[in-house]
């Protein structure tokens, strides 16, 4: 019996790792380390004082006209 439940669970084991390396579903997201996360903020925040600097430069425009 115990032999039987052994070899059984072994193909249950197999079974699943074989049918999640076929499964093509997201897995969640992936790590993303602190520097990533760093050097993303820092490009996100240049990023906006850019669109803040334009946008003055426009208003800017408008009233010299």
């Amino acid at each position: 019996m115990n032999r039987k439940k052994k070899i059984e669970g072994l193909f249950k084991k197999r079974l699943k790792r074989a049918r999640a390396k076929l499964d093509g579903r997201p897995k969640g997201d992936r790590y993303i380390s602190k520097a990533e996360r760093a050097k993303a903020e820092a490009e996100a925040q240049t990023a906006a004082e850019n669109t803040e600097n334009e946008s003055g430069a426009e208003k800017r425009l408008e009233l010299l006209e």
